[in-house]
């Protein structure tokens, strides 16, 4: 955790230019520049990368960055850039490739509980608009309501952020450097890294999994995971494959 490395400072600058270009913008660059639900309007495809760039304001930015420079730029002097600069999107991709299935189950599940009382497809489309422009719904009968809310919420709240890029780059942090010990602001003694990030894994699994977040609402959960997931499956792949002997620069 020292000096920042050349990756590491120009993707720490794109993010910054993102965030006061959304600011000055408003809704119009969360409209292009989010990852919305691939059903919905709104979804265009470039989307799985730009959604890396946008964040929903100065904590989820501040917090993000300053893990990037912390994390990121020891990794990025172990696998070279051109690695680094591999590795980041692609644990970002796939966090919201995975966001993006359990988004797709959820919103198939009040699908099929709509066509199970004698809606049409179309039918089901127009409510699932409707509810997206309006933010007002009314609710069915014979049809459980957090199963519908979990359907309009996957189809009408965008994904944001370079956590999933972030998620990946911890748990390399943990791989290489398992035994750093991290001072944490919310946790008064150090804690190294090999306990500290699978409990902040599994924490964020948990919340996706029960919906009750420690951290507040409004927050992808399975995009942690799924970046943490990509980003360890590359880290053990290169590790056993001697990646320190093929550096990519």
């Amino acid at each position: 955790m020292g000096r920042i490395t050349e990756t590491v400072k120009v993707l720490l600058i794109i993010n910054v230019i993102f965030f006061i270009g959304s600011q000055l913008i408003g809704d119009a660059a969360y409209q292009y520049f989010a990852l919305w639900f691939f059903k919905n309007p709104n979804f265009a495809f470039w989307q799985g990368i730009t959604h890396m760039f946008m964040h929903g304001g100065f904590t989820h930015i501040l917090f993000n960055m300053y893990a990037l420079w912390a994390f990121g730029s020891p990794i990025e002097q172990m696998l070279g850039q051109r690695r680094f600069l591999f590795f980041y999107f692609a644990s970002g991709i796939g966090a919201a490739a995975l966001h993006t299935l359990v988004n797709f189950f959820a919103f198939q599940n009040g699908y099929d509980a709509l066509l199970g009382i004698g809606w049409t497809p179309a039918e089901i489309m127009d409510f699932a608009n409707q509810a997206f422009q309006t933010n007002q719904f009314q609710i069915p009968s014979g049809v459980d309501q957090e199963t519908l809310r979990s359907m309009l919420e996957a189809y009408s709240n965008p994904a944001v952020g370079a956590s999933g890029a972030i998620y990946g780059i911890l748990v390399a942090f943990g791989m290489m450097f398992p035994n750093v010990e991290l001072f944490l602001i919310f946790v008064p003694i150090p804690i190294k890294a090999k306990f500290f990030i699978p409990a902040l894994i599994l924490l964020d699994l948990f919340s996706g999994v029960t919906g009750y977040s420690l951290f507040g609402g409004s927050i992808a959960h399975f995009a942690h995971v799924g970046g943490a997931l990509f980003g360890f499956l590359m880290m053990y792949y290169w590790k056993k494959n001697q990646f320190n002997d093929n550096r990519w620069y």
